[in-house]
């Protein structure tokens, strides 16, 4: 289920309560039927806005539930000069991507160009550490390659294991 829908059910519902108080306070009935007119225009805007947010890169500002992140994988960026960074993340425990817009920083622009370099040459991904967190400490790269996965164990035949008779005893 999108997360669309909860939102709007809440709106409808304060909708609702609002219209529900204007109907029954004691108001004229023009200003009663005003506010009930006022709350049934609210749900086609609140739906249609609501439904464009998700094609629209977040601004990192406004992500509250992971912003204690440690690190995403970095899907794909896209470079504004002078205006936006933005960043196609997976976040740990997040079922599907998410798109996010940071403001133009040159040091993250460049390290980002860098990291996709040396994660393209060595067959990898991109990852960033703490990706909400704005932070002035520039000591180490947010934005950096992922090692190679560790390859498989090497077989050794099995008499290459056998120790020589004695040798378990250090004698």
């Amino acid at each position: 289920m999108s997360s669309i829908v909860p939102l709007f059910v809440g709106l409808a519902l304060v909708a609702g309560g609002l219209a529900w108080l204007a109907i029954w306070s004691p108001r004229a009935p023009a200003v009663k039927l005003a506010a009930v007119l006022l709350a049934t225009l609210l749900l086609p805007l609140a739906y249609a806005a609501l439904a464009d947010l998700p094609g629209r890169p977040k601004p990192v500002r406004d992500e509250w539930l992971r912003a204690n992140a440690e690190e995403a994988l970095v899907l794909a960026f896209d470079l504004e000069e002078g205006r936006a960074i933005h960043l196609w993340l997976r976040l740990p425990g997040v079922g599907e991507p998410r798109a996010y817009r940071l403001p133009w920083s040159r040091p993250l622009a460049q390290q980002l160009q860098e990291a996709g370099r040396a994660a393209e040459r060595a067959g990898t991904a991109v990852a960033m550490r703490r990706p909400f967190e704005p932070s002035l400490d520039d000591r180490e790269p947010r934005v950096y390659p992922l090692p190679h996965p560790a390859g498989p164990p090497k077989e050794v035949p099995g008499e290459a294991l056998l120790l020589p008779p004695g040798a378990a005893r250090g004698g």
